[in-house]
């Protein structure tokens, strides 16, 4: 100890950190996941979410905003810190603490590219997952959890869409990460009354009716709780 009874910072065992960052996306009719295939042990050959070390001089949004560029390409997307985990056996590498972000991206948006310690790179659907490296399978269960419940009360789930979309397809995005139906009416008049929606004035044609377009209102905050819409 120090003359003032503290113990030097020297002392204390140094874990690691890294930054894991779950990437969601709606695509084919499916909410899906980027994962990497790993090209390096431990767990080579094993998918995971894509992450790395965070650098000494770097904070962790800036870690997880490299991590996100260097597998998507993509930046100035919704990127929100997710929770930190750290059991004491999480890596066989030594003690290493991961504080995990996730991202949601527009399907139309990004190609995903392995990184430089990866083989391969690819989107899986959250509903059929392969086997995951670390404790990445506990990682994404969070994850998906805790989009769900923002999707049911914050308008976070237009970062998913295009710039534009009809009503039929905002309903078809929340029924599949929610993983349930919801009554045409009922959704209509709550996302309507949400008053986070306007239309374009334009329509799409399809078999039936043209349908009215809608975009995300510029005002409107993706993390304004008001009260919950859905179910």
């Amino acid at each position: 100890m120090t003359p003032t009874g503290k113990t030097p910072f020297e002392d204390y065992p140094r874990p690691s950190v890294t930054v894991d960052v779950i990437i969601f996306t709606l695509s084919e009719g499916d909410l899906q996941v980027l994962l990497i295939q790993r090209g390096h042990p431990p767990f080579e050959g094993m998918w995971a979410i894509p992450g790395g070390f965070v650098g000494i001089d770097e904070s962790l949004e800036d870690a997880a905003q490299r991590e996100l560029e260097e597998e998507t390409g993509v930046h100035d997307v919704y990127l929100e810190q997710l929770y930190t985990f750290g059991d004491r056996d999480r890596d066989p590498r030594g003690r290493v603490i991961t504080v995990a972000y996730f991202a949601l991206v527009p399907s139309d948006a990004t190609q995903p590219q392995a990184g430089q310690d990866a083989s391969d790179a690819r989107w899986w659907s959250v509903y059929g997952l392969p086997s995951l490296a670390f404790d990445h399978a506990d990682i994404l269960t969070y994850a998906l959890q805790r989009l769900r419940y923002k999707l049911e009360y914050t308008a976070v789930g237009f970062e998913l869409l295009p710039e534009t979309f009809t009503l039929s397809e905002l309903q078809s995005a929340y029924e599949i990460i929610l993983g349930e139906e919801l009554d045409k009416r009922n959704f209509r008049r709550k996302i309507l009354s949400a008053d986070v929606i306007e239309t374009t004035g334009e329509y799409r044609a399809g078999e039936g009716r043209p349908a009215k377009l809608y975009r995300f209102r510029d005002d409107a905050v993706a993390e304004i709780k008001a009260r919950r819409l859905f179910p």
